[in-house]
């Protein structure tokens, strides 16, 4: 898992067995979803968990801004604050759901549960929106000379082409340094792990977070440190694809975290189609499998290499870890439907899932509806409750409303300010029932509105003109004129123009009522209800309500 070291390999291992150093992994959201490559340098992180350090995932809402140069030829385009945004709040989830299914694995291979094993999921603009010029410039400015920034493979390479760099460029390293001297003293991480193109900042980042802990100003002097303080970090091997190229983002051929990018099951089949020569090392890199099981499987495999055993385990696992073990269940079963065969060590032949279920009603990471969806902008003029409907984070208005009336629904804001986020940060209010209009305060560049209800249902809703939502032939629940009865009235009047006949409101209430009747007429059992029944109904409800308030039940 290891492909260069900042610090000597040797007191790295002597470290890790001393004391729980704690390690962390950047992610800068220059994408709305994770990719495979993301998972090669979260793996070790895993590990280490697993095995009780402290983990922390790092979300760069700050240093996205500023784009790492680092196997770029050019400068990034610069990203609105609503693309940035979309990408945290999406990134955010999906490491929220990673997460769960990580602790499913531990569990699932037998890993204690142990109390200094704490995660953290952190976004750097916590802190770097902070960040003063006058502190930068004291603290890591002043330490800092131009001949080792420019001496750097990346920099150089942008130079001779003529393309140069931007001075945020070229701070980039300085930032992330301070992104790991704030874990460092915070939550007391020593070790950064990065993908094989990181290797320059980490080295970075380990220099910097030394001079920064010698030059503190510290209201008690800093007891002298030991080779049990240092910080340390490495990289991981780059994931290529099936010609030995880089796989990812930047390459255009990355596999996507994102089930709307890269589907469960083109995922798998990515993975079946893995090279015999290529899978075992896959297994121990990008699995929790024990040695001893993959030795197993390789065993099976090399017995026939044509069921492709290996294969399968490999993409089981790797499913189970993106998308959650039933969604892998689901992915075996298609591609065993389609294909045959079954090279499909990692299940016994009468396996019963336990976990909650895709269809429990419980919305889980492993469940969640997409969390992007486009609505008009009336929608804006629509009390809360309503807007809850419309984005189909209720199935009812009354339900809509309630959750309102408790604050069980939140909006993305920065709480204290008049209107939406600071850019690069993801914090929560709870929606209340405030007039309609209101809610524009806290729409993002005049286009982006983000609700949550629960730990796991979001919505990132693109806000777009009423004609552009009518063109598209989108509706949304609530929607006002669009009820069964109108559309049923439209259908109706429709085909009497087709017919030559009279299409007035009158003709079309009449047939109407006719088609319901030939309806009920048609379904065994059932009627129109009459006055009077429905007068019966409310009776026996306002009956069960008073018996309820009396005795002091819900209804």
């Amino acid at each position: 898992m290891i492909k260069d070291v900042a610090g000597r390999p040797d007191r790295i291992k002597r470290l890790i067995e001393a004391k729980r150093i704690g390690a962390y992994v950047g992610i800068d959201p220059t994408s709305d979803s994770l990719h495979m490559g993301h998972l090669m340098a979260m793996m070790p992180l895993f590990w280490l968990w697993f095995h009780g350090h402290p983990a922390c995932t790092l979300i760069g809402g700050a240093t996205a801004r500023f784009g790492d140069p680092t196997g770029h030829d050019k400068t990034r385009e610069v990203m609105s604050n609503s693309q940035i945004t979309i990408n945290i709040t999406k990134i955010h989830y999906q490491l929220s759901k990673l997460w769960t299914n990580v602790i499913a694995m531990r569990d699932k291979y037998g890993y204690n549960e142990d109390w200094a094993a704490k995660r953290h999921l952190l976004n750097n603009s916590m802190w770097l929106q902070s960040v003063t010029l006058y502190d930068f410039g004291k603290r890591i400015a002043r330490h800092t000379r131009m001949g080792p920034l420019l001496s750097r493979e990346s920099v150089k390479r942008r130079m001779d082409s003529g393309e140069g760099l931007t001075i945020g460029e070229l701070m980039y390293p300085m930032l992330q340094a301070w992104d790991f001297h704030h874990l460092h003293t915070k939550l007391g991480i020593q070790m950064q792990i990065g993908g094989s193109d990181q290797y320059g900042n980490i080295l970075t980042g380990v220099e910097y977070v030394k001079i920064l802990r010698e030059t503190e100003e510290m209201p008690q002097p800093n007891p002298e440190d030991t080779w049990l303080d240092d910080v340390v970090g490495f990289t991981t091997p780059l994931l290529t694809d099936g010609a030995g190229g880089k796989m990812g983002k930047t390459a255009g051929n990355g596999l996507w975290f994102d089930e709307f990018k890269t589907s469960a099951y083109n995922l798998y089949g990515h993975f079946v189609r893995t090279a015999d020569d290529e899978v075992a090392k896959y297994l121990k890199l990008l699995t929790f499998l024990p040695m001893a099981k993959i030795d197993k499987i390789m065993e099976k495999h090399n017995a026939d290499a044509s069921k492709r055993v290996a294969q399968h385990n490999l993409a089981f696992e790797i499913v189970s870890i993106v998308h959650g073990t039933e969604v892998a269940i689901q992915e075996v079963q298609q591609h065993q439907f389609r294909f045959g065969g079954d090279g499909l060590e990692a299940l016994p032949r009468n396996f019963n899932y336990k976990g909650p279920g895709q269809n429990s009603g419980v919305v889980t990471p492993n469940n969640r509806p997409r969390i992007d969806i486009k609505l008009p902008r009336s929608v804006l003029d629509m009390a809360p409750g309503r807007i809850l409907l419309a984005a189909q984070l209720a199935e009812t208005a009354t339900e809509s409303h309630r959750l309102v009336r408790e604050q069980g629904a939140y909006v993305a804001a920065q709480p204290g300010q008049a209107k939406g986020l600071v850019p690069g940060t993801l914090s929560w209010t709870p929606m209340k029932m405030w007039f309609p209009g209101e809610t524009m305060r806290y729409v993002i560049d005049d286009k982006l509105l983000i609700l949550r209800r629960g730990k796991h249902n979001v919505r990132i809703i693109e806000l777009i003109s009423d004609m552009e939502y009518a063109e598209l032939g989108l509706t949304y629940p609530g929607q006002p004129y669009t009820g069964m009865v109108r559309r049923l009235k439209g259908q109706i009047a429709e085909k009497l123009r087709l017919e030559g006949k009279p299409a007035s409101g009158h003709v079309v209430d009449q047939s109407l009522k006719q088609l319901l009747r030939d309806r009920v007429e048609n379904e065994a059992g059932s009627r129109i209800p009459t006055k009077s029944d429905i007068n019966e109904a409310r009776r026996q409800r306002a009956m069960s309500r008073n018996f309820a308030r009396n005795h002091k039940f819900d209804v």
